[in-house]
């Protein structure tokens, strides 16, 4: 089925590109992206809400795939997975692993026809890094990337404008770090990373990104439909983008859906080319040709919180680990999701001889298995020591169709098994469990993490005391010293002994009980015939469409 991109849209997009223009207040200096675009359009169901199609400020999945339309940074991924060059025409490092050159592309421009330049990257950057942006991705910059100065402009010492960043001239971006980061070249795919014009952002002040009007291209696609809270989201070929002789669609767009029936009806009435299903509508498809099951690389697991009286407890975190049968909990969702026994998933990091850092997904099941006597054994200790015999507790969860069969299953588990607990499970949308698990406010609840590059640090990292991930409050001086080796520290060039630094600092979590694994996402994914070319990753972009053909 072609879908051809209808007048008003073409209008939307002439308004657009004015509006874009005017805020920009500068004399286009390069190619306009046409307004007369046709093509096939791919239809798209998403099953969560967007956050914000801010690449410095987006924290889902979902915004980074919106904003990976619309933006390209220094690298992308390739189809295979690997990194390769999208801005960056050449990139020298230096002897020592500290100092990075980027030499940039002179033809690519932003929608309203300035120029992509070094400073952008400046900008963007500095952008990031600065406090008053909120970023909770921040620690990219600082902890992970490691660029010079990051931490104190971070904690508030120093000025944004002395990041170590600079652009030399239009087209030659450098960047000097503190310690050398033997996957610095893996970050510079991920939307945090990416450029930002200045002027233009300035301009739009807080509405930047926000719409249409307030967002600039200089990828791939041109956004023409969306609004915060949208369920419809609209892209049009960018005629303009340096690489546009390579996209053959006309344009995406994308329908959020939190049922996976509407999204089933959808695809089955020809309205959407591409959905995801969960519980019974993945059971109905499964043996259909257009299911494809597909590894998200996210990991969903329960975060315990710290500050709670009950789950101070540590004998009551581990009771509950062990109380949870995480092989009925994937039978339930019925996607094709795993259970997971380990807080770093498969498939995803991996070691300079190619092995995986989490070979089977088993990695610690003495310490995260079901097992109902040990669960009884330190439930019955930690009722003693906290003194109580009855547990009101709540569960917090998003209120996506196989987080609720996820949670509803912990909650019924736990009580038939530990008596005296009582769960109520609270489903809100993705956006509200995020903002009330960074505030503390809540007991426990179901989480989830996607690898943003392909390091076991993107997981690890997050319960280092500080980090805005470390939702439940984790704090331990040993740990945060083994991370802190391993990113800046005696460790960080040593190969072999950080691998296995990290794994021991793995099992610190799981020992601690800081978050109990509970499964690792399947997509379980129906695609028309005539759709190929999707390129699927479990690191930063989860979805790419530049190859796509329909």
């Amino acid at each position: 089925m072609k879908r051809f991109i209808p007048f008003f849209a073409l209008l939307f997009l002439c308004l657009v590109l004015t509006a874009c223009s005017d805020l920009n207040g500068k004399q286009t200096s390069g190619p306009l992206p046409e307004k007369n675009v046709s093509g096939p359009v791919l239809n798209v169901s998403l099953e969560a809400a967007i956050d914000t199609l801010d690449q410095q400020t987006a924290v889902f999945a979902t915004s980074f795939e919106l904003i990976g339309n619309m933006v390209d940074g220094l690298m992308q991924m390739a189809d295979d997975g690997s990194v390769k060059n999208a801005l960056c025409k050449e990139m020298t490092v230096s002897k020592d692993g500290l100092h990075y050159t980027f030499k940039l592309r002179d033809d690519v421009f932003w929608s309203n026809g300035v120029q992509v330049t070094a400073r952008d990257f400046v900008y963007g950057w500095q952008r990031a890094i600065d406090p008053a942006t909120g970023s909770e991705y921040a620690f990219m910059i600082s902890d992970i990337a490691q660029i010079k100065n990051a931490t104190a402009i971070q904690a508030g010492q120093m000025e944004p404008n002395q990041l170590g960043v600079r652009a030399k001239d239009d087209f030659t971006f450098e960047v000097e770090l503190q310690v050398p980061v033997s996957y610095f070249e893996q970050l510079l795919y991920f939307c945090t990373f990416y450029p930002a014009n200045q002027e233009f952002v300035e301009k739009c002040g807080d509405k930047y990104a926000t719409s249409p009007e307030t967002c600039l291209s200089n990828g791939a696609f041109l956004l023409t439909e969306y609004k915060p809270g949208a369920t419809s989201i609209s892209f049009i070929k960018n005629t303009a983008y340096y690489d546009a002789d390579k996209i053959k669609l006309g344009g995406i767009h994308y329908e959020v859906l939190a049922s996976s029936e509407d999204a089933l009806r959808k695809y089955q009435n020809g309205q959407l080319d591409f959905v995801e299903l969960s519980g019974e509508a993945v059971v109905r498809m499964e043996n259909s040709p257009e299911f494809r099951p597909v590894d998200s690389g996210f990991l969903y697991y329960l975060t315990f919180n710290f500050d709670d009286p009950l789950f101070a407890n540590k004998n009551l975190r581990r009771a509950f680990s062990y109380a949870i049968d995480r092989e009925l909990v994937v039978r339930l969702m019925a996607d094709g999701s795993a259970a997971a026994y380990a807080a770093i998933p498969k498939g995803f990091a991996f070691s300079q001889d190619g092995k995986d850092f989490t070979p089977a997904g088993v990695e610690f099941p003495e310490l995260c298995s079901y097992n109902p006597q040990l669960a009884r054994q330190y439930y019955n200790e930690a009722v003693r020591e906290l003194g109580v015999r009855n547990l009101n507790l709540e569960l917090l969860t998003a209120d996506g169709e196989t987080q609720v069969i996820a949670s509803n299953s912990i909650k019924e588990q736990i009580e038939s098994l530990l008596p005296g607990t009582h769960i109520n499970v609270k489903a809100v949308p993705k956006t509200e469990r995020r903002k009330i698990m960074s505030s503390g406010d809540f007991q426990f609840g179901l989480n989830n993490w996607g690898p943003d590059y392909a390091d076991p640090m993107t997981y690890l990292a997050m319960w280092v005391t500080g980090n805005d991930n470390n939702q439940g409050n984790y704090f331990n001086p040993v740990y945060n010293a083994l991370i802190a080796s391993c990113t800046d520290g005696e460790l960080c060039t040593k190969i072999p002994e950080r691998w296995a630094a990290m794994k021991k600092a793995e099992g610190m979590i799981l020992e601690d009980a800081v978050i109990a694994p509970i499964y690792q996402k399947c997509n379980a994914n129906l695609i028309k015939s005539n759709v190929k070319g999707i390129a699927f990753h479990a690191v930063a972009i989860n979805r790419i469409y530049k190859s796509t053909t329909k």
